[in-house]
């Protein structure tokens, strides 16, 4: 379920009208009228939520899963487990994603509202001018917030941190002594999208995003929410400017990442990791503790613990310059045999 202090919980709905919602097919005709109130991945799929399935690898998952309905192509209903109603479709994830469209809504601060009457701030707390608060958010003592700062509804801060000017916050829980300098984005909607019957459809991106104590965050940075588990940052990281990280990334404690590294979606960044300027990391990768990724690199697999790789595509760094003395010899011969 969606963290409700930053989603609205707009269910439930029948399966009845989930399947008009979303143009999937009943497979049982007298589960019509049940209902569910939330959307869940399959690891927490529950009996009032609905889920989906479209790799047949997963369909273990499925079977494990208590989930009240799934969303699912016609040649994979047999592994939808009794209990659970089949919503047959060629699209599931489309599916899903209308169907958490229907069931969620990010909350938002109401127009005219610079700061909620329900917000939480501890003693010390500066609020420079044009700082807008959401209903719900909390701030802890001593914490500063810069000029046109804007806080979402329900974000936490904790105690001394110093937000800078014309930071976006939302859908955050923000650990003491955090540090985010001018123009970072943290929370918004990471980048997911899948194919409809009409084309290109979003999918709502439901989850959080978690620094913990003493992280810094570069100006212009952006951390993405997860799509439903959570984007963290460890203890003691530091992010440099214009750096992008992408939904679902895990990051150990006492990372630090040189400005424009990218980090795609569901990235888990053991401790100690350190990532050069324009580093990019392909999603799903697993970097090792204390491993080193040169400037530049192209990371497309995982990274053993404390290697150093670089080059792209990325690859240990001896290997790496072993390749660029052959290509520099062989250039230079061939220089030599054209004149």
């Amino acid at each position: 379920m969606p963290d409700p202090r930053f989603f609205e919980d707009l269910g439930p709905i029948s399966l009845a009208d989930l399947a008009g919602l979303s143009g999937a097919e009943l497979a049982q005709s007298g589960a019509a009228r049940k209902q569910v109130r939330a959307v869940s991945i399959l690891s927490r799929a529950e009996g009032d939520t609905v889920t989906f399935l479209s790799d047949r690898k997963l369909a273990p998952e499925l079977q494990a899963a208590k989930a009240g309905a799934c969303f699912v192509p016609p040649d994979l209903a047999d592994s939808v487990p009794d209990g659970c109603v089949a919503l047959l479709t060629p699209r599931p994830q489309a599916a899903y994603a209308l169907a958490a469209q229907r069931l969620h809504r990010l909350r938002t601060t109401p127009s005219g509202v610079a700061i909620a009457a329900d917000v939480a701030l501890e003693d010390g707390v500066e609020l420079a001018p044009g700082v807008v608060i959401g209903p719900g958010a909390r701030i802890g003592r001593g914490s500063r917030i810069g000029a046109n700062t804007v806080i979402g509804p329900g974000v936490a801060i904790g105690r001394d941190c110093a937000i800078s000017a014309r930071v976006s916050l939302s859908c955050a829980l923000v650990g003491d002594r955090v540090t985010i300098l001018a123009g970072a984005s943290i929370g918004e909607a990471g980048f997911g999208a899948t194919v409809g019957a009409q084309g290109l459809v979003d999918i709502p991106q439901l989850g959080r995003v978690i620094l913990q104590d003493g992280v810094t965050v570069g100006a212009n940075s952006c951390i993405d929410r997860g799509a439903f588990d959570d984007t963290v940052v460890g203890e003691n990281t530091k992010i440099d400017n214009l750096v992008q990280i992408a939904h679902n990334v895990r990051v150990g404690r006492n990372c630090v990442m040189a400005a424009h590294t990218g980090i795609s979606g569901s990235v888990t960044i053991g401790d100690g990791a350190q990532l050069g300027g324009r580093a990019g990391i392909a999603d799903h990768v697993t970097i090792g503790a204390g491993a080193r990724i040169g400037a530049a690199a192209g990371v497309m697999r995982d990274v053993p613990a404390g290697e150093t790789w670089g080059g792209f595509p990325a690859q240990p760094l001896r290997g790496w310059m072993r390749e660029i003395a052959w290509v520099r010899k062989m250039s230079n011969r061939r220089g030599g045999a054209d004149q």
